[in-house]
C-alpha cells in the first residue's frame, strides 16, 4: 500500500474520532454488534485501536487502513438474516435516528419475499438477487431482479421480453429464484421456484430491470408482494438492502474477506441512507454491498414500502438503484423505461425526446455502399420500381442521383412514403468492431427535405415501432474505432427507420441472423457480403396515423456473398427473404396456382420465408439484376428431383435455408 493511501487513511480516522463515529462505533461493539465477531475482531482490540492514536497504530498491533474499515463496516453493518429476520439490529442505534431496530422489525415480514436468482445449465449457479413486485393473475406472481443478471441466461427479443438463451451443447439455460438461502437454515426445496419465462427484459439504454413470472406458492408460505412506495426517497432517508452479497474481485479490499468470511451468498439486511447526488432519476445510497446485491430491494424503513431497486455499487464509495416511479410505470406496461422517465422533466426523458438535424456537411467523405465491395464480383444497386418518388440529396451525383451515403450503407429513400424504399449496406465480419449503443436520439438527414421524413412524434403508438433497416451492428466494422463509430451514429437516422408493428419483432431473431448464419456456413468464402433489405410497399398497406405514410406489412432482404460450389469454385452467390404474416406469401403463391403450398400457415403471427430472387422480383417490382442467375434455391426448385420443391420456404431454423 502507498503512503499517500496510508496517509489519506490517517487523515480519515482523525476527522472520524473528531466527529463522533468512534463512540458510536465503541457503543455499538460494546452492544454486541455480529459484524465484529464476524471479522474476528475482540472487543479489548477494538478500543485499543480507537483510543490509540491514527499514526501510531502499529503500536496496538494495527494499521490505519485496516482501522478505517472496520469503523466504516460497522456503522453499515451488513446483518445475517436467519429465519426470516435481522440479526444484531439492536447493535446499531447509535448509527441512525429513531427506534432503528423497531423499524426494522416491521419490514422483516418482507424477508421471506427476496430470494437469490439461480441459474440452470449454466456455469454460474447463481448471479444476484430477486424479490416479490406484482402478482400476475389467479396462480403467478412477478420477480424482479436487474437486467444484467436476467441477461446471462436470457435474449431480449423486440417485443421487450426475453427468451431464455442457448448455451454450450445446445442446452437451454434456464432461472429459479430461492427465497431460502439463509445462514444455517436448512436448505427447503419448497421455497425454490422456477422463472417460467421474463415477461420484460430492458434493453442497453433502458433502466436495468428484468421481470420473470413464477408460480404462486402454495399454503404455508408466506411469499407475496413487496409494497411500493408512495413517493420518491428523498436525501437521508433511513434505507435497507436485502440480497445475497457475493465476492466480487472487482471489489476486492483487503479487509473485505474478513467482513464476510465463510457468509458470502447468503440472505442480509444493509441499513444506510438515501444520499444526494443521483443523476437520470437514479437514486444513490450508502448501504453496504457487493455483487450478489444486483436486484436487491431498496427499503424505506420511514414508510415501510420499497423506493428503489439495486444495480450497481462500487464497495466503500457508493450505490445506485432504479426508482420506484420507474418500476410502477414499468409494471403499467410502460416499454422502453428510461432511469428518469418516470419524473417529470428528468433529464433522460428530455434529451430522448427531441429529435435532432444533422446539415449536409455533416456527411462529407461518405462513400456509402460500395458495390465492388466483394472484389470478385460487382454487386449494383437494384433498379427500383416505378412511383417511388424517390428523393434526390443534395450531394447526388449524375452516376448516383437519389442514393442518400453513409459509412458502410447507403438508402434510397421514397418521398411518396415517406420512409426508405431500399437499404443497402456491406458487411465485414473480419473487422467488426463492439460499439456499445452511445445514443438513443435520432436525426433527420438534411441533404433531403426535413417534411418528407417522419419524426419521434409520428411514432407515438405504443404497437408501432422505429426499425433499423439496417441494424447498427451490421455496420459497426472497420480499420479503426472511429470508422465503425461513425457507421453506428450514422444507422439513427430517420432515413434509415421504417415504421414496424411490434407483432414484427417476433421475427426478429431468425430475419436479424440471416446474414450471421450465412456468413458463418462453411460452404460460403470469406467474411464478406452485400445486403439489401427495404420493404414491400403494397396497396393494402395501412396509413401510419395521418402522416400520409403507409405501415409496411412485408418486407424483403437479399444476401449476395462469394461461396464456394460443389465443384470448388467460387463464385457468386445470392439468397432472397421475405418477412411477412403469410397472407402475402399466400396470395403470391395463388398467382403461381399453388395455393395448397400454405396450408398450416398461422396467419397474423410474422415469419420469415426464403423466396426465390425472381419471385421476390415480381412481389416488389425492383430489378435485382443478375443475382437471380446465382440463386441456390430456384436452382433447387428447378431440377428434376424437385418437382413437389416449394417456391418458397418457411424458415424456422437456419438450417432449412438452401445455401
Amino acid at each position: 500500500m502507498t503512503d499517500a493511501k496510508i496517509q489519506e487513511s490517517i487523515r480519515n480516522l482523525s476527522r472520524l474520532s473528531q466527529d463522533g463515529t468512534f463512540d458510536k462505533v465503541l457503543t455499538s461493539a460494546k452492544r454486541g454488534n455480529p459484524i465484529l465477531a464476524e471479522m474476528g475482531v475482540g472487543l479489548d482490540t477494538l478500543e485499543a485501536g480507537l483510543n490509540a492514536p491514527p499514526d501510531r497504530l502499529e503500536s496496538v498491533g494495527m494499521v490505519s487502513t485496516q482501522l478505517e474499515a472496520i469503523v466504516e463496516i460497522v456503522g453499515r453493518p451488513p446483518l445475517v438474516v436467519q429465519n426470516d429476520a435481522v440479526q444484531g439490529k439492536t447493535t446499531i442505534g447509535a448509527f441512525f435516528p429513531g427506534n432503528i431496530a423497531g423499524k426494522i422489525a416491521g419490514i422483516e415480514k418482507f424477508l421471506p419475499s427476496v430470494g437469490r436468482l439461480e441459474f440452470l445449465n449454466h456455469d454460474r449457479d447463481w448471479d444476484g438477487t430477486g424479490w416479490v413486485i406484482d402478482e400476475d393473475g389467479a396462480g403467478h406472481l412477478l420477480v424482479v431482479t436487474n437486467r444484467h443478471v436476467a441477461a446471462k441466461v436470457a435474449r431480449r427479443t423486440f417485443r421487450g421480453d426475453a427468451v431464455y438463451a442457448f448455451g454450450p451443447g445446445n442446452v437451454r439455460y434456464g432461472a429459479q429464484i430461492d427465497f431460502g438461502e439463509e445462514v444455517d437454515v436448512a436448505p427447503d426445496p419448497a421455497r425454490t421456484f422456477r422463472i417460467d419465462s421474463f415477461t420484460y427484459l430492458a434493453d442497453d439504454i433502458s433502466a436495468d430491470v428484468a421481470i420473470g413470472r413464477i408460480a404462486k406458492p402454495g399454503a404455508g408460505l408466506v411469499i407475496g408482494p413487496l409494497p411500493l412506495a408512495d413517493r420518491e426517497g428523498t436525501d437521508d432517508e433511513t434505507v435497507g438492502l436485502i440480497g445475497y452479497p457475493a465476492y466480487d474481485s472487482r471489489n476486492a479490499h483487503v479487509h473485505m474477506e474478513r467482513y464476510f468470511k465463510g457468509l458470502y451468498d447468503v440472505k442480509r439486511f444493509a441499513p444506510g441512507f438515501l444520499k444526494p447526488g443521483g443523476e437520470m432519476g437514479v437514486l444513490s445510497h450508502d448501504c453496504t454491498s457487493l455483487g450478489g446485491n444486483s436486484g436487491s430491494p431498496l427499503l424505506s424503513l420511514d414508510q415501510g414500502k420499497v423506493v428503489g431497486l439495486h444495480f450497481a455499487g462500487k464497495y466503500r464509495v457508493g450505490n445506485s438503484a432504479v426508482r420506484v416511479g420507474t418500476l410502477k410505470a414499468i409494471l403499467s406496461g410502460a416499454r422502453q423505461q428510461h432511469p428518469g422517465a418516470a419524473l417529470p422533466g428528468g433529464a433522460g426523458a428530455a434529451d430522448e425526446a427531441r429529435d435532432r438535424d444533422h446539415p449536409p456537411e455533416f456527411f462529407e467523405g461518405r462513400t456509402g455502399y460500395d458495390p465492388d465491395f466483394l472484389l470478385a464480383a460487382a454487386v449494383p444497386l437494384p433498379r427500383l420500381r416505378d412511383g417511388l418518388d424517390l428523393a434526390a440529396p443534395s450531394d447526388a451525383t449524375p452516376e448516383r442521383p437519389h442514393e442518400l451515403r453513409y459509412r458502410h450503407f447507403s438508402i434510397l429513400y421514397s418521398a411518396a412514403n415517406k420512409g426508405p424504399a431500399l437499404a443497402a449496406f456491406n458487411l465485414d465480419g473480419g473487422r467488426f468492431r463492439a460499439i456499445k449503443r452511445s445514443t438513443s436520439t435520432w436525426y433527420h438527414d438534411l441533404r433531403i427535405p426535413r417534411e418528407i421524413q417522419l419524426g419521434r412524434e409520428d411514432y407515438d403508438h405504443a404497437q408501432i415501432d422505429r426499425g433499423h433497416l439496417v441494424r447498427r451492428y451490421a455496420t459497426n466494422w472497420g480499420d479503426s474505432a472511429d470508422e465503425a463509430q461513425q457507421a453506428n451514429l450514422d444507422s439513427f437516422h430517420y432515413t434509415n427507420s421504417s415504421p414496424q408493428h411490434a407483432r414484427f419483432n417476433r421475427s426478429h431473431e431468425r430475419w436479424l441472423g440471416l446474414e450471421d448464419y450465412i456468413l458463418e456456413n462453411s460452404r460460403t468464402f470469406g467474411f464478406r457480403a452485400n445486403v439489401f433489405v427495404g420493404p414491400i410497399y403494397t396497396p393494402d398497406d395501412r396509413e401510419l396515423g395521418t402522416t400520409g405514410a403507409p405501415l409496411p406489412a412485408n418486407f424483403f432482404k437479399v444476401v449476395a456473398m462469394l461461396a464456394e460450389g460443389a465443384d470448388e469454385v467460387v463464385r457468386l452467390h445470392a439468397t432472397a427473404y421475405v418477412l411477412s404474416q403469410g397472407e402475402f406469401i399466400n396470395d403470391f403463391l395463388r398467382t403461381l396456382g399453388v395455393p395448397e403450398t400454405t396450408e398450416g400457415f398461422e396467419y397474423g403471427a410474422f415469419k420469415t420465408f426464403q423466396v426465390r430472387i425472381g419471385d421476390l422480383e415480381a412481389m416488389s417490382g425492383h430489378d435485382f439484376g443478375c443475382l437471380r442467375d446465382f440463386d441456390p434455391l430456384d436452382r433447387v426448385a428447378r431440377a428434376e428431383s424437385a418437382v413437389a420443391r416449394k417456391p418458397v420456404v418457411e424458415i424456422e431454423f437456419f438450417d432449412q435455408i438452401t445455401i
